[in-house]
C-alpha cells in the first residue's frame, strides 16, 4: 500500500460538497488524515467566489490511473462536467498530489502534482498535515518548502469546519497553527 495525498477544493456550496467528498473518501479508502480547511481567493479565475481547500491523505493499492478515474467520477457526481472551462466555479475539485514516491507521467497522471510547489492553497494544508514528509521529486520537507514559499498575491486563511461531529479546523486553533507555520517561514 502507498500513501496517497489529494487536494480538495470547492467554491459552490463548499461546506456541503467537501463533507460529501470526505464521506466518499472514507467509504472508499477507510482511515483519512485531514488537514484544516482554508478559504482562499481564486487563482486564475475572473469574478469567482472564494474556495475552500484542504488536503487529505490515505493508503491505497490503487494505481494512479484508477485513483484519477475515481476522483473524476466523484467530481461528475457533484455536477462537474469535463467540457467545463478550466477557470469556472466548481462544486468539487479533486487533484491527485502524490502516490507514494512515484514520479513522472504514470497512467496519464503527472506525479507529484506541480501545484504542490506553486499554490499556497495546496502547500499550506499539506504542510499542516505532514510537515516532515518529503516532496517525492525534490526530497525537500514540505515544512521547508512552505518556509521558502513566496505567497505573491495568493491569500488564504483558516475557517471553522466540522465533519462527522468533529472539528477539522477551528479559526482560533487554525489561526494559531497558521501563525506557527508563518513564523517558521
Amino acid at each position: 500500500m502507498r500513501q496517497v495525498t489529494v487536494s480538495l477544493g470547492s467554491n459552490i456550496e463548499p461546506e456541503r460538497h467537501i463533507r460529501l467528498c470526505l464521506d466518499a473518501l472514507q467509504a472508499r479508502f477507510g482511515n483519512l488524515a485531514i488537514s484544516g480547511v482554508f478559504e482562499s481567493e481564486p487563482v486564475g479565475f475572473l469574478d469567482s467566489r472564494n474556495f475552500y481547500n484542504l488536503v487529505v491523505a490515505f493508503y491505497s493499492n490503487a494505481t494512479p490511473g484508477e485513483l484519477h478515474a475515481w476522483a473524476k467520477h466523484l467530481e461528475a457526481q457533484h455536477g462537474r462536467r469535463p467540457d467545463t472551462p478550466k477557470y469556472s466555479p466548481r462544486a468539487l475539485d479533486i487533484d491527485l498530489l502524490t502516490v507514494g514516491e512515484l514520479c513522472g507521467l504514470i497512467d496519464g497522471v503527472t506525479l507529484p502534482r506541480g501545484e504542490i510547489t506553486q499554490n499556497a492553497f495546496v502547500l499550506q494544508p499539506l504542510t499542516e498535515l505532514m510537515p516532515d514528509a518529503r516532496h517525492p521529486q525534490s526530497g525537500i520537507a514540505y515544512a521547508t518548502l512552505w518556509k521558502n514559499f513566496s505567497m505573491g498575491s495568493q491569500r488564504l486563511w483558516p475557517v471553522d469546519f466540522r465533519w462527522q461531529g468533529r472539528w477539522l479546523s477551528r479559526y482560533a486553533d487554525a489561526h494559531l497553527n497558521n501563525a506557527r507555520l508563518s513564523a517558521a517561514r
